[in-house]
């Protein structure tokens, strides 16, 4: 019995493995730094902060990147995150069967040009 063909299909099989992990790892990150610049920042409060559409966009394509990671979602909708270490807000959306869902956002940091913020995935 030749051994090749089983040696190159278990290379293959691990190769693939490898790939598809290193592929969910780094599609599955919820953590997120954003500029502040005129197109993604408005104000609130007297703070810059994130817009609510640069929110929602990136949390919506961040929540189900890949269908083994998160749950499917639509009618995603975030408020505008002030650029203050510790902001939390909530952006709301439908999971795949419709039922109301609650995405809790929070500011990790923030300065004058930029704003680290993270979701959690229900």
């Amino acid at each position: 019995m030749e051994r090749k063909p089983l040696i190159i299909t278990g290379v293959a099989v691990a190769a693939v493995v490898v790939g598809g992990g290193a592929l969910t790892y780094a599609m599955s990150g919820t953590e997120s730094t954003t500029r502040l610049d005129k197109s993604t920042s408005v104000t609130v409060d007297g703070h810059k902060a994130l817009s609510g559409e640069t929110v929602t966009g990136r949390t919506s394509s961040k929540y189900s990147p890949l269908p083994w990671i998160g749950g499917d979602t639509s009618i995603v909708k975030c408020p505008a995150l002030k650029a203050v270490a510790g902001t939390e807000v909530t952006c709301t959306a439908k999971d795949g069967d419709g039922k109301d869902l609650s995405i809790p956002v929070t500011v990790v940091k923030a300065d004058a040009s930029s704003i680290t913020w993270k979701f959690e995935r229900a």
